[in-house]
């Protein structure tokens, strides 16, 4: 058995994710401890106080990040030891932390800052993000590409899954396009409740500020491989850590691809850590001869010590 962590992105997070964890886990509260101190504000607070700051994107970013990583050192303490990780758009940063890249105060205090320049990139209303269900990649591509000529800017943003792909740009651009593919035979096509266009050129400024903050910042040599989004490959060296993360803030997340490499490498056993079963649900789809698990709540936690103890021994009864 070899297994991946693979890292929730924006958009998973709930009011009270994790509390039970918090109750039952000192690794799990002291990560929130150390989140806190990092940022100066209270992250318990956030997390389990039912504010509304939890879905504003530079909240919403180091709250995700900081549970990942509090589920993925209890995980470790379990004895649960990845070979390989990735993480969807936010949660590549949840990656690197786990490879021990980047430390985590460094981390949830640079995804915060990550936040708000992409909410600063594009004023409210002026982007759009939308789910498309059902419809090939070439048609979403080539309808974009189309649209774009007389509408303003609208690509594939995230390609989740074979029957899932996420376009993104100006709203009426994204208005437009999702007119236009809803009327293929089999489509769905849903607009996401986010704050901006994420993914495209759009967030070039974004971008520009996140290299200049991460000139200040020393990556450490990686302990696991990390996959990445911009291009559903492994990340080669330490010194390529930095491009990728200031390219992946304007880039499609070839997250399909990303999962493809992991199972190339043998990858055969992936965990979901962090909050929602998103990333579980696209797996399947990608791959169903693969075991998948999530872990965002003690009972899930403790489902997956129990199964993995199974398959250990030979008696793989999902």
């Amino acid at each position: 058995m070899k297994i991946g962590f693979i890292y929730s992105g924006q958009g998973a997070q709930y009011h009270g994710m994790g509390k039970d964890l918090f109750d039952a886990s000192d690794v799990f509260a002291d990560t929130i401890a150390e989140a806190s101190t990092a940022l100066g504000w209270d992250m318990q607070a956030l997390l389990f106080n039912e504010d509304s700051a939890l879905n504003e994107t530079e909240f919403t970013q180091p709250a995700v990040l900081t549970m990942s990583t509090a589920i993925d050192r209890m995980l470790r303490q379990a004895g649960i030891l990845p070979s390989m990780v990735a993480g969807l758009s936010l949660g590549e940063y949840s990656a690197l932390v786990a490879s021990g890249a980047l430390s985590f105060e460094e981390a949830v205090c640079l995804v915060q800052k990550r936040g708000r320049w992409m909410t600063e990139a594009v004023p409210s209303g002026q982007g759009a993000m939308a789910a498309v269900m059902n419809v090939d990649r070439q048609i979403i591509e080539v309808t974009c590409e189309a649209v774009s000529q007389t509408h303003g800017l609208v690509i594939a943003a995230n390609y989740n899954m074979p029957a899932q792909i996420v376009i993104s740009g100006e709203t009426a651009a994204v208005e437009e396009a999702q007119a236009r593919l809803e009327l293929e035979p089999k489509s769905k096509v849903v607009r996401l409740k986010v704050s901006g266009p994420f993914h495209t050129p759009l967030l070039a400024p974004a971008a520009e500020k996140l290299a200049a903050e991460l000139e200040t910042i020393e990556m450490s040599e990686m302990t696991l491989p990390v996959v990445s989004n911009i291009n559903g490959q492994v990340i080669g060296t330490t010194e390529a850590i930095v491009p990728t993360l200031i390219e992946q803030i304007k880039s499609p997340v070839y997250w399909e691809e990303c999962v493809q490499t992991m199972i190339e490498k043998g990858v055969d056993t992936f965990v979901e850590v962090g909050p929602g079963k998103a990333l579980r649900g696209f797996v399947k789809k990608i791959n169903r001869n693969v075991t998948v698990f999530n872990v965002e709540n003690l009972s899930t936690f403790e489902k997956l010590i129990s199964k993995l103890k199974e398959l250990e021994e030979g008696n793989p009864n999902e």
